[in-house]
């Protein structure tokens, strides 16, 4: 049997509410030659189950039960599990549109390009968040061309340049992201570019933590990347995983 075309890995913690929302917008594609590996992070809610119940509306669909938890760990893990040649790393509270896949899938075929970013969509969202997500998106247009920057809850990539670049970096808790598409811009067979595509991302992390406090951190972060390397030991901590429950309305 041939594979399929795209294999979409989901990395989960603690999402039962959530990943439900994502994989129905996965069901409305317009395009549909996929794979979807769940990866989850020893969640202690009903995350796994919900997954399991709704695993049989898609013909390809795995779930991976991890014991230990870590973003970079998870990513790597369904990296490992994926039978096509793109990849697409979302997180769960990733929300897109019924074309995301055919529109982004086509300009990176276009484009040729070996990994797409991916920014975050500003339609319909309050006015603070709007300003944030914008000043976030020009941030990784501005930096696409030098020092490129990325948002791992959206990411498109292709499995012969996460295998070549070593896919994520278990050590980084932080801008590991970033670090993936910097390693991916240096490769041999590698084009990185930003795509034209959009996705909705659930603005809890800056409700809790502040945008200025957010904002911050991953200037703060990048800056540090660019002067003086990777955030191996942690040196800028940042807690993920500590959200509240319920979907973002």
């Amino acid at each position: 049997m041939k594979p399929p075309s795209l294999a979409i890995i989901i990395i989960t913690l603690n999402e039962e509410q959530r990943l439900p929302l994502l994989l129905g917008d996965l069901q409305r594609q317009t395009w549909t030659d996929f794979e979807i590996i769940h990866v989850d992070s020893n969640s202690t809610d009903q995350t796994l189950r919900r997954s399991a119940q709704i695993s049989a509306q898609f013909a390809h669909y795995r779930i991976i039960d991890m014991q230990q938890r870590g973003v970079s760990l998870g990513r790597n893990m369904g990296a490992r599990q994926a039978r096509a040649d793109r990849l697409l790393f979302l997180d769960s509270d990733t929300r897109l549109a019924p074309d995301f896949l055919e529109t982004a899938l086509q300009e990176l075929q276009q484009r040729d390009l070996g990994v797409g970013i991916v920014c975050m969509a500003t339609d319909g969202l309050a006015f603070r968040h709007r300003v944030s997500f914008g000043l976030f998106n020009a941030g990784i247009r501005l930096t696409s061309h030098f020092f490129p920057t990325a948002i791992g809850a959206c990411l498109f990539s292709a499995r012969e340049i996460h295998a070549e670049i070593g896919g994520f970096d278990e050590r980084l808790r932080l801008c590991e992201d970033c670090h993936y598409v910097l390693k991916a811009s240096k490769a041999q067979r590698s084009t990185v570019g930003v795509l034209r595509s959009r996705f909705d991302f659930d603005p809890r992390r800056l409700d809790q933590d502040g945008f200025l406090r957010t904002g911050f951190t991953y200037f703060r972060a990048n800056l540090y990347r660019f002067f003086r390397g990777e955030l191996v030991h942690n040196q800028i901590p940042y807690e993920f995983g500590h959200y509240r429950s319920g979907p973002h309305d």
